[in-house]
């Protein structure tokens, strides 16, 4: 088969779920939804913010894209479920869902021996039990399409992982493992991408440029060590494409090398 760009990296007719899409400026989570539907899917932009998942929404339409807003906690099943059939109504089922929704700003910082068990429990409950919720209630919808995408958002702080986020993103990264496992029969693919320094709002408010431990990273990066949210938006549309059919399992390091620094 000869490889046709048009055709590999279409996405016309495919709906797609982006949770965490609506939040916190320029996000990851929004540009992930803006370049899905440049691509030519159908995209539910999925949030706890609702105002947030709606400005998105309507930013994708009003660009000619075709989007929904819909506020969702994915910690909860029964919202998950509502949304998943709000998606169907909407477009007709689902053929992508991208797990973006995370805590971070909340858990980097601090120490894993100094932090509460209960704000362990939660950082857990959301980057990774939240996944696992989504994906359950997607394939049936899946099921429905004969198959379909999942990519988990991972992190490049999960190697090593420092700080309980790091923690919960190394799970993340086994969940994408054992899911690719379980769901392959089913013509499921599922993947991980794990951005670096990312200058969302969030990210830069992490580490703004005069941080000491940009300077340090900077010094052994071995590409640039940040990049814009949009950056990440490449290693989507291949894990979302049939250009990425024959990928499972995978986890992608989109960070200027900064995996490299040790």
């Amino acid at each position: 088969m000869t490889f046709d760009p048009n055709q590999q990296f279409d996405l016309t007719g495919k709906v797609a779920i982006v949770t965490g899409a609506g939040g916190r400026g320029n996000s990851i989570g929004a540009a992930y939804a803006k370049g899905l539907a440049k691509a030519g899917a159908s995209v539910i932009v999925a949030d706890l913010n609702g105002e947030g998942a709606e400005s998105v929404a309507a930013d994708i339409n009003a660009d000619g894209g075709t989007a929904k807003a819909v506020q969702v906690d994915i910690t909860d099943e029964a919202s998950v479920a509502a949304m998943m059939e709000a998606t169907k109504e909407a477009f007709g089922g689902l053929d992508i869902l991208v797990n973006n929704a995370a805590l971070m700003v909340e858990a980097v910082g601090t120490p894993a021996i100094q932090t509460e068990v209960a704000d362990f429990e939660k950082l857990m409950k959301v980057n990774v039990t939240g996944a696992l919720i989504c994906a359950k209630a997607a394939v049936p919808l899946f099921k429905e399409r004969g198959g379909g995408k999942i990519v988990n958002q991972l992190s490049a702080g999960a190697w090593p992982a420092q700080t309980t986020y790091g923690v919960s993103k190394i799970a993340l990264h086994g969940l994408t493992q054992t899911l690719a496992t379980e769901l392959g029969p089913l013509n499921v693919n599922v993947n991980a991408i794990a951005p670096g320094m990312t200058m969302s709002d969030a990210g830069a408010a992490l580490t703004p440029p005069d941080s000491p431990f940009v300077k340090a990273v900077e010094s052994r990066c071995v590409l640039r060590p940040r990049g814009q949210p949009d950056e990440l938006v490449g290693a989507l549309m291949l894990l979302c494409s049939p250009a990425g059919d024959w990928m499972s399992g995978q986890s992608l390091n989109v960070d200027g090398g900064f995996i490299l620094r040790n």
